[in-house]
């Protein structure tokens, strides 16, 4: 028998990685677009994205992991609270269990089976995975969603910053427009495949919401005017 191939476990790591090159390579565009619009020279274009870079790295990296610690946190205090309840009420635990096998379609006496078996294997992963939704797939790794978000958005935000120092200075703007939203659609097609999801729903998706941020910092270096020469 084939097995299939499933991608659900690539969930966390990848959601992690795909935001952060992708808000890596907007977000460090939309700073060199915004200046550029604004500058008549190089160096300060240089300067936006290498600070934009290093600072969106630290921030992005430290987020996610704030924020994936704070799930852990929760999903650790539920396994405490249900390792409590199995030690303490026993009987309401698995009545509880077969009760959420009942509600999946199995008859009550089977359901009630299934439960006991469970609960004589692994009570506390049963309850983890048919109550609260923990598996080993879905559960919370702060330290390797923070490094996959920084890292990702060290990559990312490294495109913008080798195209300000290329790119023909009287084109940066568009040249960066150009380069950022084709890195966009590269970044949409793979992250789709990966995760085995339509492919144009992605590009669609990230490509216009890239244009409506780069456009807006353009605007904003036109409005302000300033000449930073």
């Amino acid at each position: 028998m084939k097995n299939e191939k499933h991608y659900g476990d690539r969930s966390g790591w990848l959601r992690a990685a795909i935001l952060g090159a992708n808000d890596g390579i907007l977000s460090t565009a939309s700073i060199i677009i915004g200046v550029a619009a604004a500058s008549t020279t190089r160096e300060p274009l240089i300067l936006a994205g290498v600070a934009g870079l290093v600072a969106g790295a630290f921030s992005m990296a430290a987020g996610e992991y704030v924020s994936v610690s704070s799930q852990s946190d929760i999903e650790t205090g539920d396994l405490n609270r249900e390792r409590k309840e199995l030690k303490e009420t026993p009987e309401a635990e698995l009545q509880e269990l077969a009760e959420i096998y009942e509600n999946r379609g199995l008859d009550k006496e089977l359901a009630i089976q299934v439960s006991k078996q469970l609960t004589a294997s692994d009570a506390l992963g049963a309850h983890a995975r048919n109550e609260l939704g923990i598996n080993e797939m879905t559960q919370a790794k702060p330290l390797q969603a923070a490094l996959s978000s920084g890292a990702a958005f060290t990559f990312g935000g490294l495109l913008p910053v080798i195209a300000s120092l290329l790119a023909p200075l009287k084109w940066m703007e568009y040249l960066q427009y150009i380069f950022a939203l084709l890195f966009l659609i590269i970044l949409g097609t793979v992250a789709a495949r990966a995760g085995r999801s339509n492919v144009k729903k992605a590009v669609i998706r990230i490509a216009l919401w890239g244009t409506i941020a780069m456009g807006m910092t353009a605007a904003i270096g036109y409005l302000f005017g300033v000449n930073m020469a």
